[in-house]
């Protein structure tokens, strides 16, 4: 009888992930699938879903339109280097708040947490008037250190919470053999940390990816992103959906490939310390 309740709870279990899942990759889906319809059909009431006449025309007007290669080589730069930048950061901070507290260590963590909760457009237009003076309004390196920032709080939270699980004396070993505190951070904490700092990384290269409100405001066409190049096909004129959908498509593929073969590194992070 027992077993059969556990049975019963396994299956409603998976069914349920499999049903949230689904719910959410249907948007995605439906992307991918609009970008294939002409817009006549892509705008149909009622929707249509699969039996539709599949067109590449919308990539190959994208692809004319504009420079997609030139918009991904901004979105790897602009993700690759803000996540650099901020690893480098907040793995000293991240060390000295795990293994150095002080007694305002949880207020310094909660306060820059509670930075992420400030509207983005309520320091836009100081920023934007900064990056005047200093020259770096449109430019890869300007975008790069703007998310660095944003994203460092999160960034820190994070290594913060894997380098809590990592023993101390382990650490105070490493001092006692003569380690200098570049060697311990480099050679030792960091190996044993690689797991939570890789689904970090994975992490921050997302969210870099996706920012749409700091890329339209700080960028026009040197630096603009794949965020930029989706914005683009938004015009006075309406909303052109099957092409729009097309160069969504374009833009997320990418990170879904790289989050697809990193799922396993992504999962074994995001567990890291959970089992002792």
């Amino acid at each position: 009888m027992a077993r059969n309740v556990t049975n019963q709870r396994k299956l409603i279990n998976t069914v349920a992930a499999w049903a949230v899942g689904l719910l959410i990759f249907f948007p995605i889906l439906w992307t991918i699938l609009t970008s294939f319809k002409t817009e006549a059909t892509a705008i149909a009431d009622p929707p249509v879903f699969l039996f539709f006449d599949w067109t590449l025309d919308n990539y190959r007007v994208v692809q004319e339109r504009s420079d997609y290669m030139r918009f991904l080589w901004n979105s790897v730069i602009i993700a690759g280097g803000s996540t650099f930048l901020g690893i480098l950061v907040a793995v000293p901070a991240a060390w000295s708040m795990a293994f150095v507290p002080s007694a305002r260590t949880k207020d310094i963590l909660l306060w820059m947490l509670s930075t992420k909760m400030l509207p983005a457009v309520g320091v836009l237009y100081p920023i934007y008037l900064i990056f005047i003076k200093m020259g770096l309004l449109d430019s890869r390196v300007g975008l790069t250190i703007v998310l660095m920032l944003i994203n460092l709080p999160i960034i820190i939270w994070m290594l913060y919470t894997y380098f809590r699980e990592i023993p101390g004396e382990i650490l105070e070993a490493a001092r006692m053999d003569g380690a200098s505190l570049k060697e311990e951070i480099l050679y030792v904490l960091t190996p044993m940390a690689i797991p939570g700092i890789a689904s970090t990384v994975l992490l921050n290269i997302i969210l870099a990816w996706n920012e749409a409100f700091w890329t339209l405001n700080l960028t026009a066409a040197n630096a603009a992103p794949l965020t930029a190049f989706i914005a683009s096909y938004s015009s006075p004129e309406g909303l052109f959906y099957a092409k729009l959908s097309a160069a969504s498509t374009m833009a997320i593929a990418p990170i879904l490939i790289l989050g697809w073969f990193s799922q396993k590194q992504l999962v074994r992070g995001l567990t890291f310390g959970a089992v002792k």
